[in-house]
Parts: structure tokens; sequence; C-alpha cells
């Protein structure tokens, strides 16, 4: 459309610092709803964290309230050993689902896992901003793969260069297991082209049913709608098979026809897990983009390739605060040891300002309850610790 290209040159000239091109009415529109878009957002994220820091205050406060209201040292001391035994509880839970996920990709590893390639060749066409955007989508494929029951073999190919730069800045990233590959697919998997089925929407074979022998590829392109059918184009010049999944047997779209590479491997693991794509689409695509089920097979085309990074949400690629709190729990394999550390370090913290407490405050009750709250580790009596425990349990919005 006309509109779009003169609002994305727009958008490339306000990112360059450039003097925008004169714009058409409708497009000053669409430019102006885009704007309006981002400010909302901003706001949101602004409101979240104000409510997250009011509410690691009021839990800090709420704290340090019980244990002043205790009846005595003793009682003091029971509370913070029952916190520290729920919080090492907790810990120990984390460790136990890390080894029961590690040894599901170990065993996706060694062939019981559907076999899908993230391509990773697009970069040098992609942004600063869409290669970030692109990245968090593949730490949500990796966290989300690691929470299957049945996970995906997963492979990440091409990937060198500024990708690889963005990738290695991940914490755990050089502990995932997942096959890494500087090479393109095709060299990887040289012995198998036969196997290779390049899962885009131009494609015109309709993906039934996904094959164990095969080999699926999804593009990992963020690209703002800038290179329109270049996966379909990649497929047919290598002569490999391509295909797209059947969205439009059940769904209408009703606004962006736009899926993220997250949302399509989702789509993937859902169907493995329910062999029915009707319910993989309802679980996976956010339901503002869900128009009437049941629609035709041509009544709407889904891109897999031209992903959008201005989608909100993690089910969009572009991770909220809180989701990527979680994903990065779940793909940094040190989160509990470090857990750990933020706890001597906050029990360090804890008896400063319990000293402090005791040189400053009069009363029956400061000393007693500055030597309870300094007693153990685990106690969560800083904001900061507060917001180290959110860091690590995370949440979904």
């Amino acid at each position: 459309m006309a509109d779009e290209g003169e609002v994305e040159q727009a958008a490339v000239a306000a990112e360059d610092g450039a003097q925008p091109p004169v714009l058409s009415k409708s497009a000053r529109k669409k430019l102006q709803k885009q704007e309006r878009q981002a400010e909302r957002k901003a706001a949101r994220k602004a409101a979240e964290k104000e409510r997250r820091r009011a509410d690691v205050e009021r839990r800090r406060r709420e704290w340090e309230e019980a244990l002043a209201a205790a009846p005595s040292d003793e009682a003091r001391a029971e509370m913070v050993a029952a916190r520290r035994e729920t919080r090492r509880e907790r810990v120990g839970r984390r460790a136990e689902e890390r080894g029961a996920r590690a040894e599901r990709l170990r065993r996706a590893a060694e062939g019981a896992g559907q076999k899908v390639v993230l391509d990773l060749e697009f970069a040098d066409l992609m942004r600063p901003n869409e290669i970030h955007s692109l990245t968090q989508q593949i730490m949500y494929c990796y966290a989300v793969n690691g929470r299957s029951a049945n996970p995906a073999h997963l492979w990440l190919t091409g990937c060198s260069g500024e990708m690889a730069t963005h990738l290695q800045r991940i914490p755990g990233y050089d502990k995932w297991i997942i096959e890494k590959a500087a090479k393109p697919y095709l060299e990887a998997f040289e012995d198998r082209k036969e196997n290779l089925v390049y899962l885009t929407a131009d494609a015109e074979t309709v993906l039934d049913d996904l094959d164990m022998s095969k080999i699926y590829i999804i593009g990992g392109l963020v690209d703002r709608n800038r290179w329109k059918g270049i996966t379909q184009k990649k497929a047919a010049e290598q002569g490999i098979q391509s295909a797209k999944l059947p969205i439009g047997n059940y769904l209408k779209m009703s606004s962006s026809q736009v899926l993220t590479v997250n949302q399509v491997f989702e789509i993937m693991l859902k169907f493995v897990e329910t062999r029915d794509w009707k319910t993989a689409f309802f679980h996976v695509i956010p339901q503002r983009k869900r128009g009437q089920a049941e629609a035709g097979d041509d009544e709407a085309k889904v891109s897999l390739d031209d992903n959008d990074d201005a989608a909100e949400g993690a089910a969009n690629g572009n991770l909220s605060a809180e989701d990527l709190k979680k994903v990065m729990d779940e793909v940094d394999d040190d989160g509990d040891e470090e857990e750990l550390e933020d706890v001597e370090e906050t029990d360090a913290s804890n008896k400063r300002q319990c000293v402090r407490r005791e040189d400053a405050d009069a009363g029956d009750h400061s000393g007693a309850v500055a030597e309870a709250t300094r007693t153990p580790a685990g106690v969560d009596a800083t904001p900061q610790a507060e917001q180290a425990k959110e860091s690590n349990n995370g949440g979904e919005d």
C-alpha cells in the first residue's frame, strides 16, 4: 500500500534523524495513530513499573511490621526461619524443574523431537531494533520449548555476525540445549535436503500434518513488511519444499495478519501435543487478531515471515517486562545460584540497616527486631531483595 510505504519512509527518516518526507493526509493519520499507540504503550509500561515498585514496598513494609508485632524474640526467629525454609524449598523445586526440562530437551535432540530450524540468515536485512526483537522471540521459543512435554529438536542456523552477538548477550545462552550453527541450513543438512520444508504464507501447499522425518524451517525476519515473499523466493531458488500452516481453514484474522517466529513455533508445539490445528491456533494467536472461526481457506492470508516487532505482549514476540523476566529465569541456568547469592548480599545489607536502626531508634522492640531481621539468609527485607525475587519468579500478563 502506498500509505504504508510513506509511513515506513517517515519512520526510517525519524530513526536516521533525517528530514521526514511530505506525507499524504491518510499517511499522516496513520503515522499519528502509530505515535498515539506508542505513547499509550509507554504510559502503560510506566504505570506497570510503578505498580510493581509499590507492590515491592508494600510487601517489605508488611514483613517488617509482622516481625515487629511478634510477641517474642523466639517467635520472630521462627518466622524468619520459616521464610528462609520456604525460599529454599522454592529454589529446590526450580532446580528439579530445570533438571526435568534439560532431560526433555536432551531426549528431543536425540531423536524424539520434531526438527525445527530458525533461519537466521536475514540479519543483514534488519535494523538493530529488529534484531533485538528477533532475539526476544528466539528466547521465548527456547523457553516455551523447555516447558513443553514434547519439545522440538530446535536448531539455529546462519547464526553469525550481529545476530550471534545479540544472542551471546543472553545470560546462560552458552548452556542452552539447542543446536547452533553459523553455517546455513543447506550446509547443516546437506545430506537431507529432500526433507527440508520452508514454512511461508506464500507457499501453495497447505500443511495438513507434521512429519517427523521432515525438517521445518521458520524464517527469522522482523522486517515491517519490507521484504514480502522473500522466504518463498528463497525456498524456490534453493529447490526445497515450502508449505503454509492451514490457518485459513480455521480462522479469519481480524486485524494485523502477522505471526511472529515464536507464534509459529508455539503453534507447531501445540499441534504436536494435541494433533489439532484449531486448538493450536486458538491457544497461540491472540484473541484480538482472531476473527470468525471456520473461515474459508482463501479468506485469510497470514504472513509467517514478515514479522512485526510493534505487536504487543509475549505472544507477539516483543516481550513485556513481566514476560521477559519469566523467560530470562527459564533460559538462565544459573538463576538459582544467583538468587542464593542475592540472599547472602541481602542478609549483609539487613545487618547494616539494623545496626543503624539500633543507633537511631528508641523503644523496647528495636533491638529485638534488629536481631530477628539480621539473623538468616533469605529474608526479603529490602526493596532490592524483592526485586531480585520478582526477577526470578516472573509473571504473566
